[in-house]
């Protein structure tokens, strides 16, 4: 087995397992309660599928970024739901409710969505270089891996409430142990890559971090709670299903490289973010 087919392997267990372990610790009410607001869900729906990517179209456009680069950003970009939107927004003293509600509802509907939006984007970006996008292979894979392992953990809580709070820390500790594992194995095979991005590289994903999480922030309507939710719902993307898609696509290139050390920036700068705004909120 080569390091690409154990790094996609790892990936793919990976999501469904903190797809199932986000499903525990979530009921249907906290998922209804969000959708009920049709003017949040469809602001949400406009700064993460819409503004987001369309940003980050802009910016690898005015950094001249290498085309795999591009690519792996851009996957990033078109996946939110990330799983830990709820937590950094308790951080920041955020409305966590509805940041579970959001992350839920963009992870289940990321799975069509995510594929169309590359479909139709990624030619903006790669030129030649890359291979057309198998739209139905990937919706099928992100259904599998993302929206079925999601409902599981949903109806377990739904049906198994007490069987669901025993199984939570353990399963988020294996999501760690698992996140954990993913990163080390990415960096150790391609770290050649990820030292050669280079300061202007990071410059350019700062800027991409700070740009979803203002988005957010400016479409969260009233409220200052909710639009914390709504601007770390919006500034954290879901790298896991990002790995899934270029370990899948595009394997062994600087685009696996690229979506990794974007979690790394974000989540860095997005937690020191959301204690500073905690601290000040206090």
């Amino acid at each position: 087995m080569s390091a690409d087919q154990a790094i996609n392997i790892l990936v793919t267990i990976t999501l469904v397992e903190l797809m199932v372990t986000i499903g525990l610790g979530v009921t249907f009410a906290d998922v209804a309660r969000v959708a009920r607001n049709g003017g949040l869900v469809a602001r949400a729906a406009l700064a993460n599928y819409v503004l987001v990517p369309a940003a980050t179209v802009g910016l690898l456009s005015l950094f001249h970024t290498p085309p795999l680069v591009a690519a792996g950003l851009l996957v990033a970009a078109v996946c939110p739901g990330a799983p830990y939107a709820p937590p950094i927004t308790a951080i920041a003293k955020g409305n966590v409710p509805i940041a579970i509600g959001l992350m839920v509802m963009l992870a289940a509907s990321s799975a069509i969505v995510a594929p169309l939006l590359l479909h139709v984007l990624l030619p903006f970006t790669s030129a030649e270089e890359l291979p057309s996008v198998d739209v139905g292979r990937m919706v099928g894979t992100l259904l599998l891996t993302q929206l079925i392992p999601l409902g599981i953990g949903l109806t377990v809580r739904h049906v198994r409430p007490l069987l669901a709070d025993r199984l939570r820390k353990p399963a988020n500790w294996l999501s760690v142990a698992l996140n954990l594992a993913v990163g080390g194995l990415i960096v150790g095979v391609d770290f050649h890559l990820l030292a050669s991005m280079g300061p202007i590289g990071f410059e350019g994903m700062s800027i991409l971090v700070i740009a979803a999480a203002v988005i957010g922030w400016l479409l969260g309507g009233r409220g200052r709670d909710t639009r914390k939710a709504m601007a770390f719902s919006t500034g954290v993307r879901n790298v896991s299903v990002s790995l899934v898609i270029v370990t899948a696509s595009l394997p062994g290139t600087p685009a696996v490289t690229a979506v990794l050390a974007y979690a790394l920036l974000q989540t860095v700068a997005l937690a020191l973010l959301a204690a500073a705004w905690g601290r000040w909120t206090r």
